[in-house]
């Protein structure tokens, strides 16, 4: 079929919805639902069979729903309505939620229902369970009623009395600040922290901290530190830790309340958004991942097993800033050191990583420089993981990855992937020409001609996709929480392979052949090159698309590469030049433009 999806932004469920349908072999196309920009037409121009709205803000125009059939997802169970749904489910403590596929009426989610999926709700953050068990449940609801639809036999149920499994409607209304607001004299840590996660990544919570009013966003549980309820009692990774009526907790972001006339904020790290405002804190060090008594917070963290070390990371929102690099770099040195003959990069839930921190750069006093330092800093990061030559290394992509994060996963051997992350491995959205060695990662995997066109169409693809054209070696088929044991038991058994030792003694040879070739530094030395030209021009479209993307700015109108439909992503693995597989030193286990379009990815 040739599906429109309607979105208000190109979204992280919006890309999973894409490239899913993509993947099942329909074409997909995108409009985003813009003020001043009539939708109706829009549809027309298109005449799709099938109208889908997997993230609409607003509703859908009676002359739109009336000539088409028009499917919108929410984030609720079945009989579930309202703006906040997700957000009521976490702040009230639900264990499962689920995800409806409801056809489009007059009134807002009243339509008749074509599919409706359960999930479980796991203790995390709103946007890292709706990446994560909502997405899963939205994309099982989605085709599901799209091969209903497309049967032309099946009768959605109808949400009212005249059904007879009537479920009785539960309208919930928009959960504002006078809701989320936080008691820290009376509200318990677990209260504190459903709050705090229910509010994840948007709108955040709104509270005073020292002296001006913050939105509060992110929040972790910290088991040992204790103080006056409301209290500041430390830092670590730029985070703070805040004292409740019975613990603690970790808030890793903050961003500024918007004053009147003034720009949008944005958020930043919670330390670097105070400022001179902060006072006096400890610094607590990480701490050992090795006692399994501490309930705490950290960023990035080692654990061993065996011939297997683990380092994980997750940085909020996927975006990795200077200092976050080389806290990383440190890390991973330190990894290295062990003796171990497996590292895994990666491997919890959520976002793998998506490239340098444009936030943090936008903050900068001087934008150029940080973008600058962050690049640098990245690639002084790829670059070890590319010389790694002693042991075997598997970037374990949980979730989401994108851009320079895309490519920090392709430094090593093995990518293994969940199944339900979506990939967007290309740069041109944010003017850049990119970095992070992928001239040479790239090419070596899917080769030249496949790699430009991934670069050039800018488009998001799934994990089998990538698994198709050798971007990916392994998918892995399970839940957001059960990746980690997975990845686990599966670099468990690549250590103890016969073959695994040759590979490391190949991967010494392969690297100093490659040296004596091309080296590595001449492939960084090129991407800088283009990448310093580009942070030192202040009318390149980087500084105003990542100025926009900061900002939350929206686009006049849909980016023309969303626009035009995309055909079924299995054609992509037909035309990948394979000539050059042989040369990736990390293969599966055998048996298991100067003007950009505009950059509109969400978290």
């Amino acid at each position: 079929m040739h599906i429109l999806l309607v979105a208000s932004a190109f979204n992280s469920l919006t890309q999973r919805v894409h490239v899913e349908l993509r993947d099942h072999g329909h074409t997909v196309a995108v409009e985003l639902a813009l003020p001043e920009r009539p939708l109706a037409e829009a549809v027309r121009r298109h005449a799709p069979d099938l109208v889908l709205a997997p993230m609409l803000k607003t509703a859908i125009p009676r002359e739109v729903w009336a000539a088409y059939p028009c499917f919108i997802v929410h984030p609720g169970p079945f009989g579930d309505r309202g703006p906040s749904s997700l957000d009521w489910a976490i702040q009230r403590g639900a264990d499962r939620w689920g995800v409806t596929v409801l056809q489009a009426v007059e009134d807002m989610d009243a339509g008749d229902v074509w599919a409706s999926v359960d999930c479980v709700v796991p203790p995390v953050g709103k946007s890292d369970l709706y990446r994560g068990e909502i997405a899963d449940a939205a994309l099982a609801a989605v085709l599901l009623a799209v091969e209903r639809f497309a049967s032309g036999t099946h009768t959605p149920r109808p949400q009212g009395p005249a059904h007879a499994e009537y479920t009785p409607v539960r309208i919930r209304p928009y959960l504002d600040q006078s809701v989320r607001r936080i008691d820290w004299d009376a509200d318990s840590t677990e209260t504190v922290l459903r709050k705090l996660r229910a509010a994840d990544s948007q709108p955040g919570v709104l509270d005073v901290l020292c002296g001006a009013e913050w939105y509060l966003h992110g929040g972790h549980p910290e088991g040992g530190l204790r103080g006056a309820p409301g209290e500041l009692l430390a830092t670590r990774a730029g985070a703070i830790c805040r004292a409740t009526k019975d613990g603690a907790v970790w808030i890793p972001e903050l961003r500024r309340r918007r004053a009147r006339g003034r720009p949008p904020t944005y958020k930043l790290p919670a330390v670097q958004a105070l400022g001179d405002r902060l006072p006096s804190l400890p610094e607590l060090a990480a701490p050992d991942s090795a006692d399994p008594r501490r309930r705490t917070w950290t960023d990035i963290g080692y654990r061993e097993e065996g011939s297997v070390g683990v380092l994980s990371f997750s940085f909020p929102g996927g975006a990795m800033s200077t200092t976050q690099c080389r806290r990383l770099l440190d890390a991973y040195r330190q990894a290295c050191a062990r003796p171990t003959s497996v590292l895994v990069l990666g491997g919890q839930r959520d976002f793998f990583a998506n490239g340098i921190h444009l936030n943090v750069i936008e903050a900068a006093e001087d934008p150029a420089a940080e973008s600058w330092a962050n690049i640098n800093a990245v690639d002084d990061l790829v670059e070890a993981v590319l010389t790694t030559t002693d042991r075997l290394v598997v970037s374990a992509v949980a979730g989401n990855a994108a851009a320079g994060g895309m490519m920090l996963a392709l430094a090593a051997d093995e990518v293994w992937c969940r199944a339900g992350a979506v990939l967007n491995p290309h740069y041109r959205l944010m003017g850049l020409y990119g970095s992070e060695y992928w001239t040479y990662t790239l090419p070596r995997r899917v080769g030249a001609a496949t790699a430009d066109r991934l670069l050039g169409e800018a488009l998001p693809m799934s994990a089998a996709s990538a698994r198709d054209l050798g971007l990916v070696d392994r998918v892995v088929d399970c839940g957001p929480g059960d990746f980690a044991a997975e990845v686990g038991r599966l670099a468990a058994r690549l250590a103890a392979l016969p073959g695994s030792p040759s590979r490391i003694a190949a991967k010494k040879a392969e690297l100093e052949r490659q040296e004596c070739g091309e080296p590595l530094a001449a492939f960084r030395e090129r991407e800088l090159t283009r990448m310093r030209r580009t942070f030192d021009d202040p009318d390149a479209p980087y500084h105003a698309l990542r100025r926009a993307f900061v900002h939350k700015r929206r686009p006049q109108s849909t980016p023309p590469h969303l626009v035009l439909a995309a055909t079924t992503a299995t054609r992509t693995a037909a035309g990948a030049d394979r000539s050059t597989r042989a040369r990736v030193t990390g293969t599966a286990l055998d048996d298991l433009s100067r003007r950009p379009d505009g950059w509109y990815q969400e978290s």
